[in-house]
């Protein structure tokens, strides 16, 4: 039986990924969602992040077939995570994020005037949260218990993370994206040239907490094409 799993940003916690694994739980879909909110404090991320996904997923005890969906900053990762399990993946999904760029930092891949803002507000070598790297709160579109669990959440990152470099590991796999908010067209519009199955929602890129059943729907269309 086919599992999707489930990765939250390293910017955020689970909680922004739960209305989303409970819905797809919901209509019979086999799911696990990752709590990687613990590797994600000390330097250096990228490998801690891959030792603990891959703890968990043995810890869980689920088998292949896998499907690997990772939101926002979890997506460039997603060929790490497959490349570090043992167990089967059918395919990874991208989720409103960016593609992979091994060898390549986060800082080398955005937009320079975000890594200036960015790193002019690093305080003991850590980012300030994700929700306030923004003039305007990006958790304000969510419901009031909700969005204190997922501010509550949210790592102050080391700033190192953003300086390393993304693993270099390939993926030769099946692959799909479904894209959430504009910021990610330049995203899906590669993932379309490639060939990729892609699903589209005019939506926002928390959508998967406030509107987790067309993000369901989007996601499983995606996998049925992988």
């Amino acid at each position: 039986m086919l599992t999707v799993v489930l990765m939250h940003s390293p910017f955020l916690g689970p909680s922004s990924m739960r209305p989303l694994a409970d819905e797809l739980g919901s209509d019979g879909v086999a799911v696990l969602l990752v709590d990687l909110q613990m590797t994600i404090n000390e330097a250096p991320v990228h490998q801690r992040l891959i030792g603990a996904f891959s703890d968990a997923l043995e810890d869980s005890g689920v088998g292949g077939p896998l499907v690997l969906v990772g939101h926002s900053g979890a997506g460039p990762l997603l060929p790490c995570f497959a490349d570090a399990l043992e167990v089967e993946v059918a395919g990874l999904v991208f989720l409103d994020s960016d593609l992979p760029t091994p060898g390549r930092s986060w800082r080398e891949t955005v937009d320079p005037a975000l890594v200036n803002k960015v790193k002019a507000s690093v305080r003991d070598g850590k980012l300030p949260r994700w929700d306030r790297w923004f003039d305007s709160d990006p958790l304000k579109l969510v419901p009031a218990g909700l969005r204190e669990e997922m501010r509550d959440e949210a790592p102050e990152v080391p700033w190192e993370f953003l300086k390393e470099t993304r693993p270099s590991v390939e993926w030769s796999g099946a692959c799909g994206y479904v894209q959430l908010s504009p910021f990610y067209d330049a995203a899906a519009a590669e993932a379309t040239e490639l060939g990729w199955p892609v699903e589209r929602l005019e939506s926002h890129h928390l959508a998967a907490a406030t509107s987790p059943s067309a993000v369901a729907a989007a996601l499983k269309a995606v996998i049925s094409k992988l």
